[in-house]
């Protein structure tokens, strides 16, 4: 089935998402720092490039676009209707990425804490959060 838009409104929406800076990782972000952590952000010298890196803690936290990342069994994880194959076959990339940068992390000794963005919808916040400081002081 072919694209619902045109080729300059497509690509005019796909500039529009961010890779950085969106807003489940600035969630995380303002919260870690509020409890006093420190982080590198999008450290270029790691795999995958992780959102957030605490070398203090030898952990980085990868924080997951539902879509994007392909969230099995989650109610922000649907396949578009139109360019299905285009869609599951760019998914199913970035799950692969997804699972070489984590295999690539713990090959360094890095502990990876992986964060859903449906983990951070309102209902699930503060667990989510509090959940996170605790995983990332356990060693």
């Amino acid at each position: 089935m072919a694209d619902v838009h045109s080729k300059e409104t497509r690509s005019f929406n796909m500039s529009r998402i961010r890779s950085k800076d969106t807003k489940p990782e600035m969630l995380v972000r303002k919260f870690l720092f509020s409890q006093g952590f420190r982080y590198k952000l999008h450290d270029k010298s790691l795999p995958g490039k992780p959102d957030i890196v605490l070398p203090k803690y030898k952990t980085v936290i990868l924080i997951h676009g539902c879509f994007w990342h392909g969230h099995e069994g989650c109610k922000y994880y649907v396949v578009p209707k139109t360019r299905t194959v285009w869609w599951t076959d760019k998914i199913r990339r970035n799950s692969v990425n997804d699972l070489k940068s984590f295999y690539g992390l713990q090959a360094l000794g890095w502990k990876v804490i992986t964060i859903w963005e449906c983990k951070l919808k309102t209902k699930q916040l503060l667990a989510t959060l509090n959940s996170l400081v605790e995983n990332i002081k356990m060693r």
